[in-house]
């Protein structure tokens, strides 16, 4: 397990390796703004993150909300934009910039991070439930349509398969990971290595409703977990919600801090 005290090591791993260009895979262009990352995805997706904030006083981070909001617009082609804000991080009047810009918070997930070997584990499966590796474009749209249906999402509309198949020939190093039973997916999740790091994400977790609490996500971690090891990542990380977050703590990993998405939308 990883132990609590390990949290500020944690999180300065965190700051250091993964609030850098590796936090965005897929990125179609990059454009800095004082310590901003202004990044641009396919899809009219756009999103602000950034190390810290250098020690900006509340007018100058409401400049900065100000002019990276002013960048999207003048993109026709952006229709959303997600500024990444950290718990831990000092940013004064951050909260009501963003607000009074037309940015809205979304649900707070925790930061969770710990030593990848903590996951490595034999966990049992139900009858008849088996984990496999996907790569194949059906079974990717399968994987999609199960977590869209999961979240409320239509997969005739929501666009997701066609950004995950992206995200595959862009970086073939995520792996996506199912569970099956009697043919169907009912749970899945992605495997990120982070490049030059030492760190990889854990990410898209989701499970049918019926299937929830027997251990087949607690699983499919151990899975993911076993080959981040295997390509010598030392830690492993994830922005869980609620429903994820213990599963995670029962397997060593520690919440190092809090994010909180604001989203704006045109």
């Amino acid at each position: 397990m990883t132990p609590a005290a390990d949290r500020p090591r944690l999180l300065a791993a965190y700051d250091d390796q993964l609030r850098t260009d590796a936090e965005t895979p897929g990125a179609t262009s990059v454009v800095r703004l004082g310590p901003l990352r202004l990044v641009t995805f396919d899809g009219g997706r756009g999103m602000v993150t950034y190390r810290d904030l250098g020690g900006a006083d509340a007018a100058t981070v409401r400049g900065f909300v100000a002019a990276a909001l002013a960048h999207y617009r003048e993109d026709d082609h952006i229709s959303r934009v997600e500024w990444k804000t950290r718990d831990h991080d000092v940013a004064p009047g951050l909260h009501d910039a963003l607000v009074d810009h037309g940015f809205a918070p979304d649900e707070p997930e925790s930061i969770m991070i710990g030593e990848t070997q903590a996951l490595v584990a034999d966990v049992p499966l139900p009858d008849g439930v088996t984990l496999r590796r996907i790569t194949a474009p059906d079974d990717v749209r399968a994987m999609s349509a199960m977590a869209d249906e999961v979240f409320g999402d239509d997969p005739a509309t929501s666009g997701h398969a066609a950004a995950i198949l992206r995200r595959q020939e862009q970086d073939p190093a995520m792996e996506l990971w199912v569970a099956e039973a009697a043919g169907q997916v009912v749970s899945a999740g992605r495997l990120e290595p982070v490049a030059g790091s030492d760190f990889a994400g854990l990410w898209g977790g989701s499970t049918r409703p019926e299937w929830r609490g027997r251990g087949i996500y607690r699983a499919l971690t151990a899975a993911r977990a076993r080959s981040a090891l295997a390509l010598g990542k030392h830690y492993v990380h994830s922005d869980s919600t609620e429903f994820s977050r213990p599963i995670l703590e029962r397997s060593g990993l520690v919440k190092v801090s809090t994010t909180t998405p604001y989203l704006w939308r045109r």
